[in-house]
């Protein structure tokens, strides 16, 4: 269902500059609701990445995500609190959980250690003061409170508390440069002759790969979204389990948008790209690589995407027939799509069916060619699009008046035109603005 022909030459993959390649440790913010993991990997490159721009600075020609914004208005509401009465343990968690995502580490830091001394015991308050001070690059003080978060922590959060700290004591050990793969699992992805192997895992190594290792770095990775280095690790994990595609799309990001340069990563890289090229050369997908001997086992997700969006039916705007509604992408995120690739249209969004709307995102142009009249709106950039591709319920096609075109940019949009549901036809879109007339964002 669906299919997105022709390469999409636009998309930056990991697209962050280096100014914003903090490092974080644990961090916990009750706004934000982790699904159970494993992620599939496209909603988990997805997911990171929302995280990961969060930090991202608004500039002349870039406007701020919608994530920072939103992070913005909280800390700005929770500030207003503190003014008027002290912040109770959780607000000041979550305030110190804020600063950390919006890169004001410093601020990060006073607030906890103050909150800390007022609660010594408090989970939260001491897994993000751990963050604050990595983010700082004190990796002393971070693992000292990492190794109280440890003590702390839920049953459940517990172990990605420990390879947390696990990380942090191992880098304390190396030089601040250092880009060598973490040795999280205590085994190598190198065969046992010394050769690597795409798609496959020595069979000498595969006991000691924990079974919800991916679950683990996954995690962690959520909190440390702007770590090169983890995601070299998830690219070996997703080659262990036998996926190439996603394996050679990470690594490239990390050569490509992180600067890694690691002669080993480099090896691997082009080893699992030819394999991922060779399999897309040859017709075949993830699931035939499960022939090959040696690999992990197939990835088994135990979710769609790691940040879990609720819909609040009671905060949606009533709907105009004469004006223009505004449309938020959790009500296009609320259709179900069954097996047959029959669609279920939440009932808010069936009565917007044929009517005005306005829809804030990013252009995704359809193939080759950044000057058209039609493109695709996303609610968030992605990088490789066919690593990070939004679900189908995520994607909205744009349609501008006739003799009108548009050429793509990087920065967010809003259009404004009717909207068409397609409940019908399977090899089209779900959604459809057509008539659109496109501004910037302010």
């Amino acid at each position: 269902m669906h299919q997105l022909r022709g390469p999409i030459v636009v998309a930056v993959l990991f697209c962050i500059g280096t100014a914003h390649r903090a490092v974080h440790a644990g961090l916990y913010y009750s706004s934000e609701s982790i699904a159970e993991l494993p992620s599939q990997w496209s909603g988990f490159l997805l997911d990171q990445r929302v995280l990961r721009n969060i930090a991202v600075r608004p500039t002349a020609k870039l406007s701020a995500s919608p994530m920072r914004v939103r992070y913005e208005r909280d800390a700005a509401r929770l500030e207003k609190t503190g003014r008027q009465r002290p912040l109770t343990a959780d607000e000041a968690a979550d305030l110190g959980a804020i600063y950390i995502r919006l890169g004001e580490s410093a601020k990060a830091v006073a607030l906890l250690r103050a909150a800390h001394r007022e609660h010594a015991n408090h989970f939260r308050i001491v897994a993000n003061l751990g963050t604050a001070w990595q983010e700082q690059g004190d990796l002393e003080q971070a693992a000292e409170s990492l190794q109280e978060a440890v003590r702390l922590a839920p049953g459940k959060l517990q172990k990605a508390e420990q390879l947390q700290l696990k990380l942090v004591r191992a880098r304390q050990r190396q030089p601040r440069d250092a880009q060598d793969l973490d040795d999280l699992f205590g085994l190598s992805f190198v065969g046992d002759q010394g050769t690597y192997a795409p798609g496959k895992l020595a069979r000498s190594q595969r006991g000691k790969l924990p079974s919800d290792a991916v679950a683990q770095v996954q995690r962690v990775a959520l909190w440390l979204p702007a770590d090169g280095r983890l995601l070299w690790q998830l690219a070996e994990l997703a080659n262990a389990h036998g996926d190439v595609k996603t394996a050679a799309a990470i690594m490239d990001g990390c050569v490509t948008e992180f600067g890694m340069h690691a002669e080993e990563l480099r090896q691997h890289r082009r080893l699992v790209r030819a394999a991922a090229d060779e399999l897309a050369r040859s017709g075949g997908d993830a699931s035939s690589q499960i022939a090959h001997e040696g690999h992990a086992g197939l990835l088994q997700a135990r979710s769609k995407r790691p940040l879990l969006n609720k819909l609040d039916l009671a905060s949606l705007p009533p709907i105009t027939a004469d004006g223009i509604n505004p449309l938020p992408w959790a009500v296009l995120a609320d259709t179900s799509v069954d097996r047959q690739s029959r669609p279920t249209f939440a009932k808010y969004l069936q009565e917007l069916d044929g009517k005005q709307v306005s829809l804030s995102g990013f252009m995704q142009p359809l193939g080759e060619d950044l000057h058209s009249r039609t493109f695709m709106l996303i609610e968030y950039p992605v990088g490789c699009w066919y690593c990070e591709t939004p679900a189908i319920t995520g994607i909205v096609m744009a349609v501008l008046p006739s003799g009108k075109t548009a050429t793509f940019t990087r920065g967010s949009i809003k259009i404004t035109g009717k909207l068409t549901l397609n409940s019908t036809d399977p090899e089209n879109f779900l959604y459809t603005i057509s008539d659109a007339r496109m501004s910037g964002v302010d």
